[in-house]
């Protein structure tokens, strides 16, 4: 039985389905802007009642693939597809998406139920079913008493809920979030998060989201794809991404982590056992427990997380691989743990991360303490690329 790979949100997985029909279907995109390539042929499948986000740095794309599938912008090639129907070419207002901006874009001078029930008065529905979806999206959100103020009597948070009803007030079949957080301070941002995939599970809607914050596509998601330079460079869960990384670069950009360039020495699996591999990282020697297609002599990155790494006054049991001694260089406190960065006998930087489970320690590690650094053969993983 394969390990787990972190807790599992919700038993919906239509991904591992081979049967299923994606809802929405990026097929070969490209988007050019004159000679500079904004998506490079990309395919991408997301499916019914998920909560997906496209997750990358500035400049990556997911903004452009995002308005692709709202109609601002079209494809230079490929299609995209919505129920299994093209869609190129249908202008935003008859696509069954609706877009919550980053800036939430209220009407200043209306009221916050006005707001709401601004797109259903364009869209001319009956005046009682108008009042019936504003009252639902209010409780919905949690601001029936705020019915009546302005945006500028609300605080950020409740200025970006009620853009949020107004995106829903609609009942669009996919909800497009650009960036729908980043205004919020952390505290608001992470109860905020919590809100949005309750909503997506109550109304069980699809939840398509753009982001460059880490942590806040680990909380809500689903699934998470990560972009670079136009392409996907991975899709998995949160857990997936995290745990398993598939090159440097996705290893690099989730969190914080160890990456330690090597060469492999030997590799051997042991019947009904996992693989495993033996490096040499320019004198540190490593063992991971790993299946992997890198052969001796191949030139690969050891990847290990900082929570991974124990760290220890006293010298582990075993000190000839996974295994070394260094100097606490730096500490970061944050509270429900620390960081420590170990500058290592060969002049490498090593972290360690150290859940604080007791408000006091008799004798905590501190600054310019001489420390070993140690950690099991399957907390690390080796990437090829």
């Amino acid at each position: 039985m394969a390990k787990s790979l972190g807790p599992v949100k919700r038993k919906f997985t239509p991904w591992t389905d081979p049967g299923a029909q994606p809802f929405i279907r990026f097929e070969n995109i490209t988007k050019r802007f004159g000679n500079f390539v904004a998506v490079d042929n990309l395919t991408l499948d997301i499916y019914e009642k998920e909560f997906f986000s496209l997750l990358g740095p500035s400049g990556c794309g997911k903004t452009t693939l995002m308005r692709m599938l709202a109609g601002f912008e079209e494809p230079t090639e490929g299609r995209i597809l919505l129920q299994g129907k093209d869609i190129s070419g249908v202008p935003p207002y008859r696509r069954p998406t609706n877009m919550m901006f980053q800036s939430y874009a209220l009407f200043p001078h209306m009221s916050v139920e006005k707001n709401i029930a601004f797109g259903l008065e364009q869209d001319k529905l009956p005046k009682g079913e108008i009042e019936t979806r504003v009252q639902e999206m209010l409780k919905l959100v949690k601001l029936e008493q705020f019915a009546r103020r302005k945006p500028s009597q609300l605080s950020g948070g409740q200025r970006q809920r009620v853009a949020l009803a107004r995106s829903l007030a609609k009942r669009p079949k996919v909800l497009l979030l650009d960036e729908p957080l980043g205004a919020l301070d952390r505290k608001l941002r992470e109860e905020t998060q919590f809100e949005l995939m309750d909503i997506q599970h109550t109304l069980g809607l699809t939840f398509l989201i753009v982001t460059h914050d880490q942590e806040e596509a680990m909380t809500v998601s689903d699934r998470i794809a990560v972009m670079d330079k136009g392409i996907i460079v991975q899709v998995a869960t949160p857990a997936e991404i995290y745990e398993a990384p598939n090159s440097r670069y996705v290893a690099d950009f989730i969190g914080d982590i160890n990456l330690v360039e090597g060469k492999v020495v030997s590799t051997s699996a042991a019947a009904g056992q996992a693989g495993r591999l033996a490096l040499d990282c320019d004198g540190l020697k490593v063992a991971v427990e790993q299946e992997c297609p890198a052969l001796a002599g191949n030139t690969v990155a050891f990847a290990i997380r900082p929570e991974k790494v124990r760290i220890s006054l006293d010298t582990p049991a075993q000190t000839d691989v996974n295994a070394v001694r260094g100097e606490v260089w730096d500490i970061g406190y944050l509270g429900d743990f620390s960081l420590f960065l170990v500058r290592t006998e060969d002049g490498r930087v090593l972290r360690a991360a150290q859940a604080n489970v007791s408000r006091l320690v008799d004798r905590p590690i501190t600054f310019g303490d001489q420390v070993w650094l140690h950690w099991s053969a399957d907390a690390g993983l080796v990437l090829t690329r």
